[in-house]
């Protein structure tokens, strides 16, 4: 599922530390989801108090949301951080044009020195790179050497002087001949980076010159820099909120605040209710305030919150225009970029620059709104200011005080909504998408977030019910580390996907494969997701399947296996990975097919694909008993021939075609395919039989890997391995696990979480389940990579070696899928 770079040891996001692992348990989460509902709009604090960081998109790139609350004129925030004062001293390529000096070639003599003649190097524009529709300098080639001369007429007027970098990739950086800044690895966009006094000293009255070489490693390539002046906070002195507790739940992220003599609950709810489409495709999600007296007396209280408008843009250097307007129900926001290129970007490292963004509040509320520069936001609120400001510009703030007026020791509470209307989705084999909530193109977002509001009390009640019902079936399953997984799942599996109606009419649930690439619809991600969907909506996971089949059947795609994906997020056009995985994701079709008629109770869905169906078998069969050399869905690992746990699959998905068509009444085909499967097992069991385990491959003995594929062997009921092999299997991993975790296979200390809670669900014993699954939510809490929780890490140190906020950690819930259909089927096994 790796399509980009790996960062090894070279994590760039790494924070925290696991040096204080008493203090580390009292982690919920390695990220806490705020604001869910799709790839594009995701916000999340990477910091286990809310007040410590600014919010973030899953990317990292800082999507704001700042709280405060004025107590009797002491004002306290609890959410996010203000946005620092910056002044620019030279410019990067978002705040003015500038040209630079540069070569591909090693230099000679000093280059990095002030004084270093220059002239034979060739002139370009900024920003440098391999993209043309971002570069204004086309560079390809392995490293290029760059300078810069500028001037400055007042140094000494500094306050703190801060690079304003955006690389790709490693970086050795010079001011005036001093090194300054180097750095292994790339940003995603600009990065304010603190210099030291002695580095600021560097810094010149008159001619100054940059010198930067730039090496690229893999992947992209891109160059933009600048400095700034970081002035001083001349406003008046805010006090934090003490956050007394945070509660993760499936739809909901709880935090408790004392705010001097007020205490404040404020809860995030994005209700992803799986059995209302409706409720679940509405982009909107609630923030609500309860606040209360903590000393019998009654306080003066108002809550302020400021989004910032870069939720609404790719790159905060572009131009937004922002209003505020009321319906008959509510008060409202509203931003998004002047440009609003819709869907016209496709990347993996992406925010949506198009469609808009709103906040709105009840007028019933008595809100205020007003619209500032984000960097005058909390300043405006300290100072009782209330006057909009701004509305065009970069960097803007929505910002709304919520009065509620005398409060005492009975809990007060209020709401307001935060949505996203995309205007379209999706670009569906050339053909643009409206959201789901607006398919027919005649509804609009102000009746969305009016229908929200209607509904307040109602769906709140839904998703408190639903988080109790989704933490005891899972504490049932699995016990209190598998149920606090499954809920540091729910949300994340769900908003990497979004929902919308195909031309065909049909669900299409696209997943976007977050920082791995970027694809859309990938296939072995969704197998890996798949058990969320199957126990909650087995319709989604059709709408995981409807565009692969139809990509097959239209003859778009002319191959006998599968496709690997449709495109790049958004652009569902088609496959855009390098290579097919043949195996691996006809493999994949076949067995989530079954899986779905399990869940359902019957195989019309297989019925309606069955030639599809029917043609992939005959792949599996042909080549899956002994793959050829080929990728599978663990594709960071490389190429591999022969791959035993490939071969599983294979087998696993003749047996699953078989049983469709027993369900079918194809009674002749399910006994060829049926037998088939069978004769291929004790082959298997023997080209893979490495005395006390199975190996990797058929040709090395001295390999072993997690078998997950054996799974659906247990939970669809195929009845094809033999006892033996599972307990063999698990004998051996429980021998082989790390502090944080099961190793993928032999080759190296890194895994996938999925994985492992997939190989956890075939132990015979309630003891081995959980101690396979206790090191992953060690993991959890431990990781010092404050991201949403990443599914591929090194078992030793528990730092990531990529990927993060990705649907496959749907995965988790296979025990409670496999629970789920054996109670219908009358036959709960012991755990």
């Amino acid at each position: 599922m790796n399509k980009t770079k790996l960062f090894g040891l070279l994590t760039i996001v790494a924070c925290g530390s696991l040096a204080n692992p008493a203090g580390a348990q009292e982690r919920k989460a390695p990220a806490y989801p705020l604001i869910t509902h799709n790839p594009n709009f995701s916000i999340w604090s990477s910091t286990d108090k809310l007040n410590e960081s600014a919010t973030q998109h899953w990317t990292g790139a800082d999507h704001s949301l700042l709280g405060m609350i004025n107590v009797d004129g002491t004002i306290y925030r609890f959410m996010g951080k203000e946005a620092p004062n910056y002044q620019t001293v030279v410019a990067a390529s978002d705040d003015a044009p500038y040209q630079v000096k540069y070569t591909e070639k090693e230099p000679e003599g000093d280059w990095q020195s002030a004084d270093y003649d220059a002239s034979s190097w060739r002139t370009g524009a900024a920003p440098i790179g391999d993209d043309a529709k971002t570069a204004k300098t086309m560079w390809k080639s392995h490293d290029i050497w760059v300078r810069r001369t500028f001037d400055v007429t007042n140094p000494e007027s500094v306050n703190e002087l801060y690079l304003k970098l955006n690389h790709d990739d490693n970086i050795n950086l010079y001011l005036n001949g001093k090194k300054i800044y180097t750095k292994v690895g790339w940003t995603s966009n600009f990065q304010y980076i603190a210099l030291s006094d002695s580095d600021k000293r560097a810094l010149k009255k008159g001619k100054n010159v940059i010198a930067i070489h730039l090496v690229n490693t893999a992947g992209g390539r891109y160059l933009d820099f600048g400095l700034s002046n970081k002035l001083k906070d001349e406003s008046g002195a805010v006090q934090l909120a003490r956050q007394t507790n945070v509660e993760f739940k499936a739809t909901q992220t709880v935090y408790d605040f004392t705010c001097g003599k007020v205490d404040l609950k404020l809860t995030f709810t994005s209700p992803l209710l799986m059995d209302d489409l409706g409720v679940l495709a509405r982009p909107v999600s609630y923030v609500t305030y309860q606040v209360k007296a903590n000393d019998n007396k009654t306080h003066q209280v108002k809550v302020f919150m400021s989004a910032s408008s870069d939720i609404a843009v790719y790159r905060p250097s572009q131009e937004v225009t922002a209003q505020k307007y009321s319906t008959a129900k509510l008060n409202i926001l509203k931003t998004g970029t002047v440009e609003q290129p819709v869907l016209q970007k496709a990347a993996d490292d992406m925010r949506i620059d198009w469609g808009y963004f709103y906040v709105a509040a009840p007028k019933t509320a008595g809100a205020i709104q007003f619209i500032t520069p984000q960097k005058n936001a909390a300043d405006a609120f300290r100072k009782g200011i209330v006057t909009t400001t701004a509305q065009k510009g970069r960097s803007l703030a929505l910002n709304t005080i919520i009065p509620f007026g005398s409060v005492s020791s009975t809990p007060v509470e209020k709401y307001i909504q935060l949505a996203y209307d995309e205007i379209y989705s999706i670009q569906y084999f050339k053909r643009n998408l409206r959201p789901w909530w607006n398919t027919s193109g005649k509804e609009t977002i102000e009746g969305q977030m009016t229908d929200a509001s209607n509904a307040y009390k109602a769906v709140l009640a839904k998703c408190e019910a639903f988080n109790k019902t989704v933490y005891a079936d899972a504490l049932k399953s699995g016990g209190k580390d598998y149920a606090e997984l499954c809920n540091l799942a729910y949300r994340q599996s769900i908003a990497a996907h979004t929902l919308v109606k195909s031309p065909e009419r049909e669900i299409l649930w696209l997943s976007k494969e977050n920082n791995s690439g970027g694809f859309i619809n990938t296939v072995d991600v969704t197998y890996p997701s798949a058990p969320l969907y199957l126990i909650y909506n087995p319709q989604l996971l059709q709408g995981m399947l409807n565009g692969i089949f139809y990509f097959s059947e239209s003859g778009k795609y002319p191959h006998p296996w599968a496709a690997h994906d449709l495109g790049t997020y958004p652009l569902a056009n088609g496959q855009t990975y390098g290579e097919p995985m043949p195996v691996e994701e006809s493999g994949n079709m076949i067995i989530l097919t079954a899986a779905i008629a399990k869940a359902q109770g019957n195989a019309n869905y297989a019925k309606k694909h069955w030639k599809t169906l029917t043609t992939w078998a005959d792949y599996l069969t042909r080549e899956g008993l002994d793959p050829k050399t080929q990728l599978c869905t663990d594709d960071f690992a490389g190429h591999l021939a022969r791959n035993a746990n490939l071969s599983v699959k294979a087998i696993v998905g003749i047996a699953c075609y078989a049983q469709l068509a027993e369900s079918l009444g194809y009674s002749e085909t399910a006994k060829k395919y049926r037998d088939i499967a069978q004769a291929m097992v004790p082959q298997w069991m023997q080209m893979a039989d490495a005395g006390d385990h199975y190996a990797l491959t058929f040709d090395n003995k001295n390999t072993w890997s997690q078998k997950y594929n054996l799974v659906w062997d247990k939970v669809l009921n195929l009845n094809l391995f033999p006892q033996k092999v599972y307990d063999t299997e698990i004998k051996y991993y429980l021998n082989k696990q790390n502090r944080y975790g099961l190793p993928l296979d032999s080759r190296k200390a890194y895994t996938k979480n999925d994985w492992i809670l997939w190989t956890a669900t075939f132990t015979s014993n309630e003891k081995d389940f959980k101690a396979l699954v206790a090191p992953v939510y060690k993991h959890a809490v431990e990781t010092e990579s404050r991201v949403p929780l990443n599914d591929f890490y090194d078992t030793n140190t528990g730092i990531r070696d990529n990927f993060k906020a990705r649907s496959v950690v749907g995965g988790f819930y296979m025990k409670l899928f496999s629970d789920k259909l054996n109670r219908v089927n009358g036959s709960l096994p012991g755990k």
